[in-house]
């Protein structure tokens, strides 16, 4: 297994002749993440490569193209030799879906991009293995096989419907971001204009249903306010699959500090991303400000509850030294460095994510003892949400067509804001270019 081979000479052979130089290998810190990873899972909490594969120039949808063969070389950030140059032991694929997509029926390309990456997993049973749980994952870690996990990216997908959530879950869907850019009939974004105060008494219980079931509830691209109400609620830990630490740089896709210190109580992991406009206002970001906000959390909220979230082949620019997915043992080489443990370094590799899956599923246990799935509507538990955004004639909130109607009122408001961009901008456009092409490094990467 390639896990196990920790030499210079054999992490030489494995490592991209661009990124190795013999002076790196005899870095004793690199070394050091080397034997880390060689015998801790490094779980990566998001990479939007279906995403890349959809909306390809080339082959858009086709798993099965030429130019997207990941035994081969690629034009994403992410190809079998590189995952495992990177060491990468488990992967969620994000099966992100544009607020869009309500458009056309978000449910419906929600499937369509679980089915790609479905579809990714199968074609490479060698190097990839799909996992359903925390001992899945280790198993396949074990057999020297990257451990695939699905994660949703937007609740909007399930169209106000429990039942839908609870078949996303079955097709193998092991955690949902609730919001994305755009605020939902029941979710607060960080990045549109809040209706909720945080969660509406749906959202709650979409995070009782989604505890219920073992989906781990993931509060990236959300507001601060419920991020705080999905802690209040939720009994099993949350995490954030890919965002950084506002107390260094003040972003809105950033967890502040206030929510960091509530980690502890809760068990959470925040997956740091390497989104450059994530991580500082300058220019050109670099692994040293990946560093930084790692250590940051790590400050304010615990070693125990931080994590890696990349966002590889969902941005088009990277940090320095962060270039793709087989240079992850460069960021463990630099915290070593700065002084961490191998003991520091195998949780934040992957021990705080494996934890904190386990507790959710433990939790899961125990609820499914204790209660039948949820039958709660939306119109029962929010009976008037949305009327100030719903047309007169759509009698309910619950239908992907309410949703569709809200975007495009909200984005009239966008459209006549005086001045300057509206919070709900990066919904529909993101960096200039009509959302559905490859996200930059603000606000509206996915």
């Amino acid at each position: 297994m390639y896990r196990v081979a920790t030499t210079a000479l054999v992490a030489a052979a494995l490592l991209p002749s661009a990124w190795w130089s013999p002076v790196q290998a005899q870095d004793a810190d690199l070394e050091k993440a080397l034997r880390v990873l060689s015998t801790t899972p490094l779980i990566d909490g998001h990479n939007d490569l279906p995403w890349a594969i959809r909306t390809s120039e080339v082959a858009p949808h086709d798993v099965e193209a030429a130019d997207h063969d990941l035994r081969g070389s690629t034009p994403f950030h992410t190809d079998l030799e590189r995952l495992s140059a990177g060491r990468v032991g488990g992967q969620f694929w994000s099966v992100y879906i544009p607020f869009e997509a309500v458009e056309e029926g978000a449910a419906k390309v929600q499937l369509e991009q679980i089915d790609i990456a479905q579809q990714i997993i199968e074609k490479y049973p060698e190097a990839l293995e799909l996992a359903l749980t925390a001992s899945d994952l280790e198993t396949s870690f074990g057999k020297g096989r990257i451990a695939s996990m699905l994660g949703m990216e937007g609740g909007h997908a399930i169209e106000n419907s429990l039942g839908s959530l609870r078949a996303f879950y079955a097709m193998g869907v092991r955690y949902m971001t609730l919001t994305h850019n755009g605020t939902l009939d029941w979710a607060d974004s960080c990045c549109d204009e809040p209706r909720h105060g945080g969660l509406s008494e749906f959202g709650r219980e979409v995070v009782r249903e989604m505890n219920r079931m073992g989906m781990l509830v993931d509060i990236s691209h959300t507001s601060p306010e419920t991020m705080h109400d999905v802690i209040d609620v939720a009994e099993a830990p949350v995490i954030w699959s890919h965002a950084s630490a506002r107390g260094v740089h003040d972003h809105p896709r950033n967890v502040p500090d206030d929510v960091l210190r509530r980690l502890p109580e809760n068990g959470g992991v925040v997956m740091v991303t390497f989104v450059p406009g994530f991580l500082t206002s300058n220019e050109q970001a670099t692994i040293g400000d990946v560093a930084d906000h790692i250590e940051h959390i790590v400050d304010v909220a615990g070693v125990d509850h931080v994590g890696i979230g990349g966002d590889f082949d969902g941005i088009d620019s990277t940090p320095v030294g962060l270039e793709d997915v087989s240079t992850y043992p460069a960021l463990f080489a630099e915290l070593s460095r700065r002084g961490w443990s191998e003991e520091d370094m195998a949780k934040l590799a992957g021990e705080n994510v494996l934890r904190a899956w386990r507790d959710a599923e433990a939790v899961a246990r125990r609820l499914q003892r204790e209660r039948a799935p949820s039958t709660r509507t939306i119109d029962e538990l929010d009976r008037t949400i949305g009327d100030d955004l719903r047309p007169e004639s759509s009698p309910s909130t619950t239908s992907s067509t309410s949703l569709a109607s809200r975007m495009v009122t909200s984005s009239r408001r966008c459209a006549i804001s005086s001045g300057r961009r509206s919070p709900c901008w990066g919904r529909f456009r993101r960096n200039g270019r009509p959302t559905g092409t490859r996200k930059g490094s603000g606000v509206s990467a996915r």
